[in-house]
């Protein structure tokens, strides 16, 4: 029995309803965690869900470890993360999950399956740059990491690997459980034909001719901060500390010259920085309330 775990923050209803129409045949539950201020009604798009209001916005860990839980209790096997701001084929749930089935009958363990990803904003397939291809087995690929919207999950594998890292709140947070997974000795793979369109990012801005993601202010605190968090770990991969030490730098300049709100930018990456080092985690406002 397959499950769809959809966390929402303020959700555009066009998107929302776009993937909800689709996935809600795919699967026998749909929950729906909603982070946003007030509460919100999908009955309009689909007509049984489950539905879990956070006022206080938990995050996108904490969220999915609330689905995840709940989807266990249902009784399911599998269970699908999405963002509001996906497109999935009509029939990506049930290849997945044929995909982890039949490697599960050859004794290949997988803690997770995810599509390939098409970028709404440059309509090309998105791969990692920096990261190589570990083996190529059948209709999958290996690979260190996938992002989380379109990750399909064995729930069996979290007795194994464990429940999403809280602690991240938001950035980072599907790629540790990735490299957790596979520092457990299982597997993460990406499908090679499967496809689905997902936005990166919030906008693209263009810098000597290089193309780069642009997102809200507030992302950059996490961004940087979970960097020099995930950088201690020993199971993170070294060209990922490496890559994103040394860019970091770099970003600080682009996102403190060249965008808008620079003012608030450089003040979430300062911030992000002064918490990095300092270890500390969990929320912005846990660690920044006193000091606005």
């Amino acid at each position: 029995m397959n499950g769809a775990i959809i966390v929402v923050y303020q959700p555009d209803f066009s998107m929302v309803e776009r993937l909800l129409t689709r996935v809600y045949n795919q699967v026998e539950h749909v929950v729906i965690i909603d982070n946003s201020p007030t509460k919100h009604d999908f009955k309009s798009i689909i007509s049984s869900y489950h539905y879990v209001h956070f006022p206080e916005n938990v995050g996108i860990a904490k969220g999915h470890n609330h689905g995840l839980r709940l989807l266990l209790s249902l009784g399911c096997e599998y269970g699908l993360l999405l963002d509001q701001d996906s497109l999935i084929p009509e029939d990506m749930v049930f290849r997945l999950s044929s995909l982890l089935e039949a490697s599960k009958a050859l004794k290949h363990h997988f803690a997770a399956i995810g599509p390939s990803i098409k970028c709404s904003f440059t309509k090309r397939n998105e791969r990692a740059r920096y990261q190589r291809d570990i083996f190529e087995y059948d209709e999958l690929v290996g690979v260190n990491q996938i992002i989380a919207s379109g990750m399909l999950i064995d729930l069996g594998a979290l007795d194994e690997v464990g429940y999403k890292d809280e602690s991240l709140f938001i950035d980072g947070v599907d790629h540790e459980w990735c490299w957790r997974a596979k520092s457990k000795g299982l597997s993460v793979a990406r499908a090679k034909h499967v496809e689905m369109v997902h936005r990166l990012g919030d906008s693209r801005s263009k810098f000597v001719g290089v193309t780069y993601r642009v997102g809200s202010p507030i992302r950059l605190y996490y961004q940087f901060r979970n960097i020099l968090i995930l950088s201690r770990r020993p199971y993170v991969p070294t060209y990922w500390k490496v890559r994103c030490i040394v860019l970091m730098p770099i970003k600080f300049i682009l996102n403190s010259v060249m965008q808008k709100q620079r003012k608030q930018r450089c003040l979430f990456m300062i911030q992000g920085i002064a918490d990095g080092v300092l270890g500390k985690r969990n929320c912005y406002e846990e660690n920044w309330s006193s000091h606005q």
